[in-house]
């Protein structure tokens, strides 16, 4: 009966390589080598190879394989992946740089179809190990899963694998959206260039990003609204977001009429990852509970919900979808129901 297996060797300068063996029938057939490895991850992928090919009745020839083309590695996929993705936005085209950043340290050089469901469990854990939350991880899997499907020559996806990958048991934090008295503590401390972006998140339950993205060719100056494009709303649907009058007169003076351009952006030069930060370090400053951006969405919604706006409209007005989730993710209950006066604070 034909037969393969791997040896352990050591060699003359004591590392180690694992040799592969087979048979083509049974003992009194000779012995032969099929490749020798430093690691007995490769060792076994021969094996595995040499194994199918007895089970389809043929005769291994390894000089098969040293003639056929190396896969790229992750890294290289990637990067021809990330340039294919012209139907996403910009924002989505970061959050899918920033995922592969994540999973390039430790298999950034390894071929694709090297890749098993072991070494993506691997990188769950040092990910876990380095703090990196739920899900930020799933983001990173899911990259991954996208790259290797589009090199397509993996069967099995091993970042797909449900068995062996694993993401990390995270207790829920309990989100407590800041107060009135905190929002104003914190935008005293602010830098003046992030003042008024605060304010705007706190009273249009905008996301970040839709911040971040909107331009002068999104602003409704009659009606006092601008428009979220689809090309930066995280669902992929338009919406009119109304802003206070005060904050709206505010926005306006930024820029002069005749420099607004359409694609200029409204924040000029804003960057979310470090006005997260600028809030972080306010809230330290003035003693006050941290919170995020993302938290001024949570204390909106939850004032609207207190106001009496029914979850549809709610819906509508901050750009969710599925009315079960806005009601179960976005309603709190509030440290204080103050509102902000906006034409105050901008005095």
């Amino acid at each position: 009966m034909a037969s393969v297996w791997v040896l352990r060797r050591a060699t003359k300068d004591g590392s180690t390589r694992f040799r592969v063996m087979f048979r083509v029938g049974g003992r009194e057939s000779a012995n032969r080598y099929a490749g020798s490895f430093p690691t007995m991850r490769e060792a076994k992928i021969r094996r595995d190879w040499v194994t199918a090919e007895l089970a389809a009745r043929r005769v291994p020839d390894v000089s098969v394989l040293a003639q056929a083309p190396t896969s790229p590695t992750l890294r290289e996929i990637a990067e021809r992946w990330a340039g294919s993705r012209v139907d996403v936005s910009e924002n989505t085209r970061l959050e899918h740089r920033s995922a592969v950043r994540a999973m390039l340290p430790a298999l950034g050089d390894r071929r694709v179809d090297t890749i098993t469901p072991s070494d993506v469990a691997e990188l769950v854990a040092a990910l876990a190990a380095k703090g990196r939350r739920r899900e930020t991880i799933r983001k990173t899997l899911l990259a991954g899963a996208m790259v290797l499907d589009f090199a397509g020559i993996v069967t099995d996806n091993p970042f797909r694998d449900r068995i062996a990958v694993r993401l990390p048991r995270e207790n829920k934090t309990e989100i407590v959206p800041p107060s009135a008295e905190h929002v104003l503590a914190v935008h005293d401390i602010l830098p003046e260039r992030y003042r008024l972006p605060l304010l705007v998140l706190d009273a249009s339950a905008m996301r970040l990003g839709e911040l971040q993205g909107l331009r002068w060719g999104d602003v409704d100056e009659p009606r006092g609204r601008w428009r979220v494009s689809q090309a930066v709303s995280k669902t992929g649907h338009g919406r009119w977001v109304p802003v206070p009058p005060a904050l709206f007169e505010a926005v306006l003076d930024l820029v002069p009429r005749e420099d607004r351009t359409p694609e200029r952006k409204v924040f000029q030069g804003f960057g979310g990852d470090r006005f997260r930060t600028a809030v972080t370090r306010a809230c330290i400053a003035a003693g006050v509970p941290a919170f995020s951006p993302h938290d001024l969405r949570h204390r909106r919604i939850s004032l609207l919900h207190l106001g009496g706006v029914p979850w549809a409209r709610i819906g509508e007005h901050v750009g969710q979808r599925n009315l079960a989730v806005t009601a179960n993710t976005y309603s709190h209950v509030l440290v204080d129901e103050a509102e902000i006066d906006y034409e105050e604070v901008l005095r």
